[in-house]
């Protein structure tokens, strides 16, 4: 396979720094990634990570969470501290209990080792896609209902609405589309990256509930997130 095989890229050239202590896996996708135009910083440990991103903002960071000096999860905490720049985690398939953990601490997204390049190149496209959907600077209102994208916050009649990652992902993705109708399958190739097969489509309907819950005045009668009965969900303003 070479990397004339990827598909060209929708979505803007960025700026990522990828972090992993394996100089092969740098190597191969620092190749990838640089053949769908981005531009790419590849560093081997969590001290050279932390030193990256003192320096410049990156539009996405690749972070191997098992590195020498600085472990991922802790270079992953700090870039949280700091600001929203989204991050893919990857990690050996047995470190389950770590991916999870990269996941509760913010990260938008997991690969897990051994793992196809042009995987690593959709999934980054996915996230910089929907990192990108929303200019920083629009807040979307809705009634009583404000979103902020850029810092991840939300309100209601101005009290902050604490939600789950997947929460507000799953409600920016349909509040950025008004009317449009989302088949379960559909929001999680959007929100979660996932098909049917490898996702239940019931965790969608389990994180509209809720949604319902914190933010419609009757979760039984949804004014804005709507069931559309027999093909999904959608948001009305």
């Amino acid at each position: 396979m070479t990397t004339s095989d990827v598909p060209a890229s929708p979505v803007r050239p960025a700026d990522l720094l990828l972090v992993d202590d394996e100089p092969m896996v740098r190597e191969v996708l620092t190749r990838y990634l640089e053949h769908e135009g981005h531009q790419v910083t590849a560093v081997a440990d969590g001290a050279e990570a932390l030193a990256a991103v003192a320096e410049r903002h990156f539009d996405l960071v690749v972070l191997d969470l098992m590195l020498p000096t600085v472990d991922g999860l802790s270079v992953l905490r700090e870039l949280r501290h700091a600001g929203t720049t989204p991050v893919i985690v990857l990690s050996a398939r047995g470190d389950e209990d770590d991916r999870i953990r990269g996941l509760d601490l913010g990260a938008d997204d997991y690969v897990a080792k051994p793992f196809s390049p042009r995987e690593v190149v959709a999934r980054v496209r996915s996230v910089l896609r929907r990192a990108g959907a929303v200019a920083p600077s629009q807040t979307l209102r809705f009634g009583d209902i404000e979103v902020e994208p850029a810092v991840r916050v939300v309100r209601r009649a101005g009290a902050v609405v604490e939600l789950t990652r997947r929460e507000f992902d799953l409600l920016v993705h349909l509040a950025c589309s008004p009317r449009q109708v989302f088949s379960r399958a559909q929001l999680l190739a959007a929100v979660w990256d996932s098909s049917p097969e490898w996702q239940d489509p019931a965790t969608v309907t389990v994180h509209m509930g809720h949604l319902r819950q914190k933010l419609e005045d009757d979760p039984g009668r949804p004014r804005h997130l709507v069931t559309v009965r027999g093909v999904g969900y959608r948001f009305d303003p």
